[in-house]
């Protein structure tokens, strides 16, 4: 009988002590394009993402969260390598690697440590709609996996009813290609498109992989432009219930030149009409992005592996719906700069952090949950200690740029304050965000605000100072 009972706890701690060691695996899903706005679990509830509402629930959702380029390419490169943009200077379309050098991205940190490391779809940047059109890798890493899919699609070119909502003023073009709001209510179903596939993919890999430790990146392409989902998804959205943003009379005027964004519905030639379709149809996005995490997420649950699995869901940068007038990324305005992130991990309790973070910080903090090892130049800051202290503070501010590095935001929890060029010639905006939340009045200009630039001023030149110093460690170390 002691024999049995010995035989029966030698087993139990075995049991304990192998699940004490067990590698956790990282799911890394990532959309393209999706500003918090859109995301039902954030503020604004017209559009409905009951899938990522449910990971939010049940991980640490982080309110203040912060992309370091407003545009794929950058910032892409910056969080995959644990860099600002203006201390690799990657400011382009292009992984990165050239200028990080053979220092470890994200997920070859994981791949050189054991793990099986694979992307479905666009985590370094592709061209959408082209590389989607095409299959092809893009500005990818390969380095940073073990294996890498690609998951093509028919983009603006799908069967189905078509409308070009942006430089087509008279209507008469259905359909074009590039980076324009071309709107398809397309004919089949999820897995005629590139995010269905992914989602299928992703599933697979899953499955597969399951008894070995993984790092899965999962790219979405959805709501990046063309707006290309099956027609059921745009039937919750009809165009004419959609509310657009309010507009303010010259609200232009205390705007510097390099402010006003690249894409507007001036520039653009967009009637109110072409407008809330353009927003419907970007809810519709998103709707049909959020059903393939759904799927995986789902998968991963089936599997067993919840709870052995750190989930990561976030967008590389915001989104301009019609704010301002402007549409889409690149401007260092809210909308374009803030981005959804969830972190769940096995055993931790579900809140609300409100720190400033920024997504650079998703590296060390995933490598440290993991037990890695990372470079001591990495830029990003561990938020570790807000999976077990929402309330805990990691950054007093966020910072972004834009226009390849010349153009600065530093984000706090009263001020963005937003310079254009390092001299500030070209021009400063400053708004009160607990008073002027969707940045209708620029305050930069007035007398009572100059004592409070100088200090931004001199905050930005500090920033700058020590990515810098950081930059000539990149180089030389």
């Amino acid at each position: 009988m002691k024999y049995l009972q010995f035989i029966v706890f030698f087993l139990f701690m075995n049991f304990i002590f192998s699940q004490q060691n067990k590698k956790p695996n990282v799911l890394f899903i990532i959309a393209d394009d999706l500003t918090a706005t859109a995301v039902s679990s954030y503020e604004y509830k017209v559009s409905q993402t009951p899938n990522i509402d449910k990971l939010a629930k049940e991980g640490i959702q982080y309110s203040k969260a912060y992309c370091q380029y407003p545009v794929c390419g950058p910032s892409r490169a910056s969080f995959m390598s644990g860099y600002y943009p203006n201390a690799t200077t990657t400011f382009g379309y292009v992984s990165g690697r050239e200028n990080i050098g053979d220092r470890q991205t994200w997920s070859q940190l994981f791949k050189n440590n054991g793990y099986y490391t694979a992307r479905v779809s666009k985590i370094f940047h592709m061209g959408v709609p082209i590389d989607i059109e095409t299959g092809s890798n893009g500005e990818d890493d390969e380095a940073s996996w073990t294996e890498r899919f690609n998951s093509q699609g028919p983009e603006w070119k799908a069967l189905g009813q078509a409308e070009l909502v942006q430089g087509n003023p008279d209507g008469k073009i259905e359909r074009k290609g590039g980076n324009v709001m071309t709107i398809v209510k397309a004919e089949g179903d999820d897995i005629v498109h590139s995010d269905g596939k992914t989602a299928q993919k992703a599933i697979e890999l899953i499955k597969k992989h399951k008894n070995e430790p993984f790092f899965l990146a999962i790219g979405f392409v959805r709501p990046h432009v063309p707006f290309v989902a099956p027609k059921k998804y745009f039937e919750p959205y009809p165009y004419e219930s959609i509310s657009m943003p309010k507009k303010v009379e010259g609200d232009w005027d205390d705007i510097p030149k390099r402010g006003i964004n690249y894409v507007t519905s001036v520039n653009g030639q967009m009637s109110l009409e072409q407008e809330k379709k353009a927003v419907a149809a970007y809810y519709a996005s998103v709707a049909y992005m959020d059903k393939q995490v759904g799927k995986v997420l789902n998968a991963l649950k089936k599997e067993g592996l919840e709870d052995n699995t750190i989930i990561v869901f976030t967008s590389d940068h915001g989104f301009h719906l019609g704010e301002h007038h402007f549409w889409m990324k690149v401007s260092l305005h809210e909308e374009s700069v803030r981005v959804p992130m969830i972190i769940k991990v096995p055993g931790k309790k579900p809140a609300i952090c409100n720190s400033f973070v920024e997504l650079i910080d998703l590296y060390p903090t995933i490598a440290e949950l993991a037990g890695l090892k990372t470079s001591g130049h990495l830029q990003g800051k561990s938020l570790v200690k807000t999976i077990d202290n929402p309330n805990f503070k990691v950054r007093d501010m966020a910072f972004s740029v834009s226009q390849g590095g010349k153009s600065f935001l530093l984000r706090t929890e009263k001020w963005a304050y937003i310079q254009y060029d390092e001299d500030a010639k070209s021009g400063i905006e400053l708004y009160d965000m607990t008073k002027d939340p969707k940045q209708f009045t620029n305050l930069a200009g007035l007398s009572a605000y100059q004592d409070l630039i100088t200090e931004f001023k001199e905050k930005l030149k500090n920033k700058l100072m020590e990515i810098r110093t950081n930059d000539l460690k990149i180089k030389y170390n």
